[in-house]
């Protein structure tokens, strides 16, 4: 049977610089999905053309938008890098430079010159759960994050605040801490 090895991380993009090649609907979709997981990522599309969408978009967060052919000049400062152009070569022609300077990539729907996918998300404030199908069906990872979305009640977020403020008041070492929460939270999981 095969098994999903990737590892999931959550990044914090308020202190990594992406780079988005492309100004198509592709490139849409991957910004959409960026400012809607995270509101305050730090970037830059770089493209002969933007769609009027892109453009009102990006200025909704802090998105800079440049008008001209990929170069390689572009990956500089950068952590993470999308190429989403319906050209292969020039996507392929990321990748090569990405890998050079190891840097992240991601070339949209060419899972063999991916560093990691962009899943699913579902945000109920301070709890994030994010899908991956491993590259294989994002239509799949769109339909749990729509099931998780309904699922997820709205409130979870209260008891992510009120297990907090619990936390701070036990005493003893971290083992001990432990302990004491996974005892009073055991009730929230069993049937």
């Amino acid at each position: 049977m095969e098994r999903n090895n990737l590892y999931p991380i959550f990044l914090k993009t308020k202190s990594l610089n992406i780079l988005i090649v492309g100004g198509g609907y592709v490139a849409e979709e991957k910004l959409t999905f960026l400012l809607k997981s995270s509101p305050d990522a730090n970037v830059t599309m770089v493209s002969n053309m933007f769609r009027e969408e892109t453009i009102a978009l990006a200025k909704k967060g802090n998105v800079t938008l440049i008008e001209d052919k990929y170069k390689k000049k572009y990956l500089k400062g950068k952590h993470i890098v999308v190429a989403t152009t319906n050209k292969p070569k020039v996507n392929i022609k990321v990748h090569k430079h990405c890998r050079k300077r190891s840097l992240l990539v991601n070339v949209a729907d060419n899972p063999p010159y991916c560093d990691f996918y962009m899943g699913g998300i579902v945000t109920k404030g301070n709890v994030k759960v994010a899908i991956s199908t491993n590259g294989k069906s994002p239509t799949t990872a769109k339909r749990l994050r729509q099931f998780f979305e309904d699922v997820i009640p709205e409130n979870v977020d209260d008891l992510v605040q009120n297990l907090n403020e619990y936390r701070k008041t036990i005493k003893g070492d971290f083992e001990q801490k432990v302990e004491k929460l996974n005892e009073f939270t055991k009730g929230l999981i069993e049937k």
